[in-house]
C-alpha cells in the first residue's frame, strides 16, 4: 500500500512541477500538496486504515486553472488601410515587402499600392510580427479594412489602435505634403523618416548605397553620404534610361486584365469628358527663334545642373498668355451653373510611363522662372517614371498641355480633363517651306499647336487670341525671360 502512495506522491508533485514551470508562486503550491502526502503516508498502514473520501477531504490538490503562469502576451492588430486623400476608396496592392513570419518595427516598408491617382509606400505603424496578409499582389483593397494582421506585444484596446492609426495617417499625409525626396535613377528601399532627411539635404537617395536589409538605405547610410564617406552607387542602366519599354504582347491565346491603377483613372476622365461640348482650334508656331535661344542657354542650365528641354518654354508662355484669359484657367461644378476662376497657374504636362498615361502639374508656374520650372519639371518625371509620385503632384490642376510631338505626330484633339475647360497640344517640330519676309521661300521650324475648350463657357474667338498671344511668346521667345 506504502508503495502505491509513493507512486501517486511522485505523480502529484510532477504534475505540479509541469503546471508551474519553475515560478515561485507555484512552487509554494506543489511544495504544499507534496507536504500533505507526506503527512498523510504514516496513517495509511493498511487499506482500511483511511478511506477514498477521507482521502479526497484531507488532501486538496489545485485545479488546472489554479496554475497560472505569466508571460508576455502577443496581441493580434488589424492593420487597417488608411485614407489617403483625395476620394480615393480603393488601392491596388503592386508589391509586399514582407511575408508572414517577418518582422516589422514602426515606419518599415510594408507595401506598395496603387490608387488611379499616384503610386504610394504604406509603412508599419507598430512593432511586431506579421500574421497574416489580407491581399495578393494585383488585387484590389478597399480604404478602412484590414491590410494586414500584426501580433504586437501587450494588452491593445481597439481606440488605441485607432488613436495609433488616425495620428500614423496624420503624420503619413504631412510626410506626402512636405517630403521631396530627389530620385532620378531608380527608386531606393527606405522609411519616410529616412527619406525626410534625404529631402532636406537635396539628396537623390538612388545614388546612396543602402546597408540595411534588401539594400534599404538607413539613416546612417544618409549621414554617411553627407559627410563624404560613402561612394555613391551606380544608377542601373535601366533606370538611366528616360524611354518606356513596350509592353509584351502575347500572341496566340486571348486574355482578360482588370482594369485598374492610372488606366481605371482614365476610364473616368475621358467618359466625363465625352459628356463635355468641347471645341479644338488649331494653328501654326515658327519655333525658329526658340531653338536659338535654347542652344545658348543650355551651357547655363548645365551648370546648375537642369536639363533644359522646349516645354518649359511652353509652360512659360501658357501661363503668361493666361494672365490676359483667366476664362481658360477656370473650373465648372458638375452642374455647370457655377465657374471658378483659378488664381494659381497649376499646369499639368501629359506623359506616358510604363503604367498609362499620367497628368502630373506644375504648381504656380505663374510665380517660377524658366529654370526653376525646368527643375521641377525633371523631378516630376522622375517621380512619374519611378512610381513615386505623391497625390499632391497628380491634383490641384488648372490646365494642361500634352507634348505628343516628342514621340510623334503633328496634330492631335485633345480632350478635356474635367473639371479644367481647357487644354493644349503640341506637334512634333518639322522642316517646311515658307515664305519669309522678302517673299522668297525659306526653310523653317514649324510646330502645329491644337487647343481644346469647353464650349458651354467659352467662346471660338477667346480660344484664337488666346493662342495668338503664346504664338507671339514662342516667336519672340526672349520675352519669356523677363516676365
Amino acid at each position: 500500500m506504502a508503495a502505491m502512495w509513493n507512486v501517486v506522491r511522485a505523480n502529484t508533485q510532477r504534475i505540479a512541477n509541469f503546471a508551474c514551470h519553475g515560478t515561485r508562486h507555484c512552487r509554494a503550491r506543489s511544495t504544499s500538496a507534496i507536504s500533505q502526502w507526506n503527512g498523510l503516508l504514516p496513517k495509511l498502514s493498511s487499506p482500511k486504515s483511511v478511506s477514498s473520501s477521507f482521502i479526497a477531504r484531507s488532501v486538496s490538490v489545485p485545479s488546472s486553472r489554479q496554475f497560472h503562469c505569466t508571460s508576455a502576451s502577443l496581441n493580434v492588430v488589424p492593420f487597417n488601410l488608411s485614407d489617403i486623400g483625395e476620394g480615393i476608396t480603393e488601392v491596388v496592392v503592386k508589391e509586399w515587402f514582407v511575408n508572414v513570419g517577418d518582422k516589422v518595427v514602426q515606419f518599415d516598408n510594408i507595401c506598395e499600392v496603387q490608387s488611379d491617382k499616384a503610386s504610394v509606400t504604406i509603412t508599419s505603424r507598430y512593432d511586431g510580427v506579421i500574421a497574416k496578409l489580407h491581399y495578393k499582389v494585383d488585387e484590389t483593397a478597399k480604404v478602412g479594412l484590414p491590410l494586414v494582421d500584426i501580433a504586437v506585444e501587450g494588452e491593445g484596446s481597439e481606440s488605441d489602435s485607432q488613436q495609433t492609426e488616425s495620428a500614423s495617417s496624420s503624420d503619413s499625409d504631412e510626410e506626402v505634403k512636405k517630403v521631396d525626396v530627389f530620385s532620378s535613377h531608380g527608386k531606393a528601399l527606405a522609411t519616410p523618416a529616412v527619406r525626410r532627411i534625404a529631402g532636406e539635404h537635396k539628396i537623390d537617395i538612388s545614388l546612396v548605397k543602402g546597408s540595411g536589409k534588401s539594400g534599404r538605405v538607413m539613416k546612417e547610410d544618409i549621414l554617411a553620404y553627407i559627410s563624404g564617406s560613402q561612394a555613391s552607387a551606380a544608377p542601373s542602366t535601366a533606370a538611366q534610361t528616360n524611354k518606356v519599354a513596350p509592353s509584351v504582347v502575347f500572341t496566340g491565346t486571348d486574355r482578360t486584365v482588370p482594369i485598374q491603377g492610372f488606366t481605371k483613372a482614365m476610364v473616368k476622365t475621358m467618359t466625363a469628358a465625352n459628356a463635355v461640348p468641347h471645341f479644338v482650334y488649331s494653328d501654326e508656331v515658327d519655333v525658329g527663334a526658340l531653338i536659338e535661344l535654347r542652344l545658348k542657354l543650355k551651357e547655363a542650365a548645365e551648370k546648375r545642373s537642369i536639363k533644359l528641354t522646349y516645354m518649359p518654354f511652353f509652360l512659360k508662355a501658357a501661363s503668361l498668355a493666361l494672365n490676359h484669359f483667366p476664362i481658360l484657367n477656370a473650373s465648372v461644378n458638375a452642374d455647370c451653373t457655377e465657374l471658378t476662376y483659378k488664381a494659381r497657374h497649376n499646369i499639368g504636362m501629359a506623359f506616358d510611363t510604363a503604367n498609362g498615361l499620367i497628368v502630373p502639374n506644375i504648381k504656380d508656374v505663374q510665380s517660377l522662372q524658366l529654370f526653376d520650372i525646368a527643375r521641377e519639371m525633371e523631378r516630376i518625371i522622375a517621380a512619374g517614371r519611378n512610381g513615386t509620385l505623391a497625390p499632391k503632384d497628380i491634383t490641384g490642376g488648372t490646365f494642361s498641355l500634352s507634348n505628343i510631338g516628342s514621340i510623334g505626330g503633328t496634330y492631335t484633339k485633345p480632350v478635356l480633363l474635367v473639371p479644367e475647360v481647357a487644354i493644349g497640344a503640341l506637334g512634333r517640330f518639322q522642316k517646311l517651306p515658307r515664305f519669309g519676309k522678302t517673299g522668297a521661300v525659306e526653310e523653317a521650324h514649324i510646330m502645329c499647336v491644337s487647343w481644346a475648350a469647353d464650349h458651354r463657357v467659352i467662346d471660338g474667338a477667346t480660344v484664337a487670341r488666346f493662342s495668338n498671344m503664346f504664338k507671339e511668346l514662342i516667336e519672340n521667345p526672349v520675352e519669356l525671360l523677363v516676365q
